[in-house]
């Protein structure tokens, strides 16, 4: 896949203090690929200087090939959630998509079709001053969505929403990647991006961590262990202590460290012993998350040991 997002050595500096450090990535159409770093981390300024609002130090960064603010009627190229809460409050939902379709030539039945695709379909005529946070974030997926564009960006989209909206959300951006868009989503909830993204781009202090698979991000910080069920554990226990692996029991299972899973296979097999269960240990994205970004956080909280003052 040719990547439509293409991030250079791009720098951002305010005075003396930099906020995005020589970063460079790719996002690819097809997938969702989230985009996590620690409160701080330089994201917005990231997703600002792709959207051209911003301007980069150094480095460059393309959508499809060129800048961003080198296109016209630039919402049927990108749509972008940025601040659910930059919208006018004595506006209408129906008025605020109608003042940005007007602007990028977008025929205006557009504008309920988007209204009723994000569920504000009954809310229209009402003003965005009374819409809760949840109704402003649909109202800012309404608005990117409005141009068809097949490139989205999308800053905290989860903030405010209920579970059901949630859902939706999730579901949003699996049907967007799948028509072939490319589906860039910032967030902070590690669980929704387990969930939701295919592609992974972490940063912290405004550098690189990583920029990989879901998967091969969590196998990163996995703890080692492999998980083994047998009928025969009183056989195999010593086997696998003259490998020099250690074992600790754990209800019918045993925990297994010092050996992967294949050679423990391979073991059980060559001695005859069945195996019912083999499952190496692989962390959930949070944990990959926080012992991979640990070192990077900008305002890291004081941690207490027991007996320590609080």
């Amino acid at each position: 896949m040719v990547p439509v997002i293409e991030v250079h050595e791009l720098t951002k500096r305010y005075g003396t203090r930099t906020v995005v450090d020589g970063l460079s990535f790719q996002v690819r159409p097809g997938l969702v690929t989230g985009f996590l770093g620690p409160n701080g981390a330089g994201k917005s300024t990231t997703l600002r200087m792709i959207l051209g609002l911003n301007t980069p130090t150094s480095g460059s960064v393309t959508v499809d090939g060129r800048p961003f603010r080198d296109r016209a009627r630039g919402l049927r190229h990108v749509g972008a959630l940025l601040d659910a809460g930059d919208v006018h409050g004595g506006h209408t939902a129906r008025a605020h998509l109608s003042v940005l379709a007007r602007g990028n030539r977008i025929p205006r039945p557009r504008v309920d079709a988007v209204l009723a695709e994000v569920g504000l379909a009954d809310a229209a005529r009402r003003r965005v001053g009374g819409f809760s946070l949840g109704m402003r974030q649909r109202l800012g997926i309404a608005a990117a969505l409005l141009g068809d564009p097949p490139v989205l960006l999308f800053d905290e989209p989860l903030n405010g929403l209920d579970p059901e909206g949630v859902q939706w959300v999730r579901g949003l951006f699996r049907r967007l990647a799948a028509e072939g868009r490319t589906v860039f989503v910032s967030s902070h909830l590690m669980s929704e991006m387990e969930h939701a993204a295919d592609q992974l781009v972490v940063i912290g202090r405004g550098e690189l961590v990583a920029a990989e698979s879901l998967a091969a991000f969590a196998a990163r910080s996995g703890d080692g262990t492999v998980t083994v069920r047998t009928p025969d554990a009183a056989a195999l226990v010593p086997l696998l202590g003259a490998e020099g692996a250690t074992v600790a029991a754990d209800g019918g299972r045993l925990v297994v460290t010092g050996l992967d899973a294949p050679r423990i296979g391979a073991l059980a097999l060559r001695h005859g012993l069945p195996l019912h269960e083999l499952t190496p240990r692989a962390a959930s994205l949070e944990e990959a998350f926080m012992a991979l970004t640990a070192d990077r956080l900008e305002y890291p909280a004081a941690r207490h040991t027991e007996g320590e003052t609080r």
